[in-house]
């Protein structure tokens, strides 16, 4: 293996001098509302960002996501986060205004400070050391602000490899680790089951069938569900969720004629969409007319464009033993003085496309404490996106000497 071309020490300082700039850029960007498929002006911001700061090629693509290139490389790494937020939520729970974010006690506060824009402040000025220390080693690199990731996980990034052609050999997916290298997590689908009833007079319920009623011992089944399912050594198990529950009928005073509820179903190493809709499919066997299925994700996005794609999205990880994953924890021990900390995610990424999908090996690393992420008060370490500046701008370097 290689010397070391540029002492880790020297890049950490460096991004040390770049807080004032990584805190202004995130407040920035976490002033603009960027829910899915309204993150127009926050991708202009990010645009704007990468001219200044002198990147090879800005472009946005189809679909809406900010792309920015340093290098000619041979061979080609991503560096990874999307610029879409959740919303609010009840602005009671908030002690403070979402988008009026500001740094308090070493903190950014704001709504998207963790999921995740902080990672993307981070990666876009990691630019400055790549080109200020020459650490692009034989890397074509990408840094994507991308798109829609909050409405469905991975759409931006099988639009990006199957339409416009990015197909990376690596890529570091940003998303909130608490500085610790995650190397997977389960995967995500969406099923919505239907039972239909028979409306008839709220006053004489006998005379028709409540879909409501008929629903409640799956919702109760599928509760029951959840507690047996199975479970991996790395990604933990499998969950389910019932998570709404709409009605219809003909008026309020009128037995409803058709239920549905829908599930949020985490797919552990082991469990497939047929395995996962043959357990709700046995669930409402008894239940007269019932169905189950796999939705699909047809949302267009501020560019106007859709790319339709199936709420499947698999379980991932990559080898503990990768050389992708030895480059990131070499690269951590450096800056930390100590081995980082490994894992995996609760929740999902665009790693369940670009692992999962598309076998490209990935892994993560971000600023930020996961439980913050979709929580009200969001705020992130200043010290966490410096850090986290630091360790993109040294990776490609050290990943070099793991090739």
């Amino acid at each position: 293996m290689t010397e070391w071309k540029t002492d880790p020490a020297d890049v950490l300082r460096a991004a040390r001098g770049r807080r004032e700039e990584l805190t202004r850029f995130l407040r920035e960007i976490v002033s603009i509302p960027s829910p899915s498929c309204g993150e127009k002006a926050a991708a202009a911001q990010i645009a704007v960002e990468m001219d200044r700061l002198g990147f090879d090629e800005v472009r946005i693509d189809g679909l809406g996501s900010v792309i920015g290139r340093i290098g000619n490389g041979p061979r080609t790494l991503v560096f990874d986060g999307h610029i879409d937020t959740v919303e609010v939520g009840n602005r009671d729970l908030w002690d403070f205004d979402p988008f009026d974010s500001r740094v308090e006690d070493g903190w950014v506060l704001g709504r998207g400070t963790v999921d995740q824009k902080g990672g993307v402040a981070s990666m876009v000025q990691a630019a400055a050391l790549w080109k200020e220390f020459g650490l692009t080693g034989p890397f074509t690199i990408y840094v994507t602000g991308t798109v829609m990731e909050e409405d469905c996980e991975g759409v931006c990034w099988q639009y990006l490899i199957e339409k416009e052609g990015l197909v990376p050999e690596f890529v570091v997916l940003t998303e909130p680790t608490d500085l610790g290298i995650y190397t997977g997590h389960r995967g995500r689908m969406e099923i919505d089951v239907t039972v239909p009833g028979l409306s008839a007079h709220g006053s004489a319920p006998e005379r028709g069938r409540n879909a409501v009623t008929a629903m409640a011992p799956v919702v109760m089944e599928i509760d029951a569900l959840n507690n047996r399912l199975i479970s991996d050594p790395a990604l933990g198990k499998g969950s389910v969720c019932v998570t709404r529950i709409t009605s219809l009928s003909p008026s309020l005073c009128a037995v409803p004629d058709s239920c549905s509820i829908h599930l949020d179903r985490r797919l552990t190493f082991g469990e497939t969409e047929e395995s996962a809709l043959g357990e709700i499919g046995e669930i409402i066997a008894s239940v007269e007319d019932a169905s189950a299925s796999v939705l699909h994700y047809d949302e267009p996005g501020y560019t106007g464009l859709s790319f339709p794609v199936k709420k499947f999205l698999p379980a991932w990880k990559v080898e503990d033993d990768h050389f992708l994953v030895d480059a990131a924890r070499e690269t951590a021990k450096s800056l930390f003085d100590e081995p980082p900390r490994m894992g995996c995610w609760t929740f999902s990424t665009n790693g369940v496309a670009i692992r999962g999908l598309k076998g490209i090996p990935a892994v993560g690393f971000g600023p930020g404490h996961e439980a913050m992420a979709h929580a009200p008060n969001e705020k992130i370490p200043v010290d966490h996106l410096v850090t986290a500046c630091a360790f993109y701008a040294l990776l490609p370097a050290v990943l070099e000497r793991h090739l």
